[in-house]
């Protein structure tokens, strides 16, 4: 059975060559600027240190994508054309891209270079991927996360284009990466600002009995003394919904496929993609190492595959909430 691609987060240098350096078969990044929506401080490449990416990764057959991931705006197109042509001069093996009218740049301009459509693309049907090759070539989708794993295998079954599908990480109850309750209480896309909850907008209150969280002046959640408190998100906040406090939207909890990794294998996802940019270094280590083992684990043996606690340990370690989902690739009732 054909192990498939396993797609890694590189926030920075470090991060990338974390993931390699830990048994990423490719890394995907972005550049220090709006084309990328992982857009914020502290994180993405420069010119110098995406050179040394590539080259880091091209060294130990490894496989770069760089992230052109968000939506030109009107009057500002030739920078994300600019984004495309320098990812072909770093060398880049494939550009991730949800713009169509910068994947026809694309097709045009450099129609040697590989294009995969971004879960930003919100791609969930064969028509809308067919389509897309049909008009710019694409040769990879990422899928959102709202597919079931009989949904995902009915893709695949009719397109040639190589379907990629997440693995691990935080997961989105939104249009990937187009966040409207964000963009409500913010006044800026999240597509653009590169997270959720831009910094500037977040307020931490400390009072002596609680610690209350805001997102410009909006209560989003309200903690005890003690309580774990995570980066706040609206969809992850906790609010009264007849009469009873809790997570109306979506709970804290990362998407782990570890449980499903032989099904997924068997209907022919060509690559799994890992979550998290924005996490640390020793979250990409600790991810890409467990996943690592399990790919290749059920790849050689699908029939006797478990999940061995070992994996199950590290995963949960780093996942929201210390909890973990099969989010919709497990719905019976679908």
């Amino acid at each position: 059975m054909k192990t498939p691609e396993l797609v890694c987060p590189a926030g920075n240098l470090a991060m990338l060559k974390t993931a390699v350096d830990n048994g990423a078969d490719t890394v995907y990044m972005g550049l220090k600027d709006a084309t990328n929506a992982r857009n914020f401080p502290g994180l993405n490449f420069d010119m110098k240190s995406a050179a040394e990416g590539v080259a880091y990764a091209h060294a130990r057959g490894r496989q770069v994508l760089m992230a052109i991931n968000t939506f030109a705006q009107a009057g500002q197109v030739d920078r994300w054309k600019t984004a495309v042509d320098t990812a072909v001069t770093l060398g880049a093996d494939a550009i991730i891209v949800a713009d169509p009218a910068l994947m026809a740049y694309a097709c045009e301009k450099h129609p040697g270079l590989r294009l995969h459509m971004s879960v930003q693309g919100s791609a969930t049907n064969y028509e809308a991927i067919n389509l897309m090759q049909e008009l710019f070539g694409i040769r990879r989708a990422v899928l959102p996360r709202v597919l079931t794993t009989s949904q995902v295998k009915h893709v695949i079954q009719n397109t040639d284009v190589e379907i990629e599908v997440f693995g691990f990480g935080s997961l989105c109850v939104m249009v990937e990466g187009r966040c409207i309750l964000s963009s409500y209480a913010t006044g800026e896309s999240p597509n653009m600002q590169g997270v959720c909850s831009p910094a500037k907008a977040v307020r931490w209150e400390q009072l002596p009995d609680r610690m209350d969280v805001r997102l410009n002046h909006i209560l989003i959640d309200r903690y005890r003394p003690k309580e774990p408190a995570g980066y706040p998100t609206l969809c992850k906040g906790r609010f009264e919904v007849n009469d009873e406090i809790y997570y109306a939207l979506e709970e804290p909890t990362s998407l782990n496929v570890l449980e499903v990794l032989p099904e997924l294998l068997e209907i022919g996802v060509s690559a799994i993609k890992v979550e998290g940019r924005q996490r640390s270094q020793m979250y990409t280590a600790q991810v890409t190492r467990t996943l690592r083992q399990a790919l290749d684990a059920a790849a050689a043996h699908p029939q006797a595959y478990q999940v061995n606690p070992v994996w199950a340990g590290a995963l949960g370690k780093v996942s929201e909430g210390h909890q973990s989902t099969l989010g919709a690739y497990n719905r019976p009732w679908k």
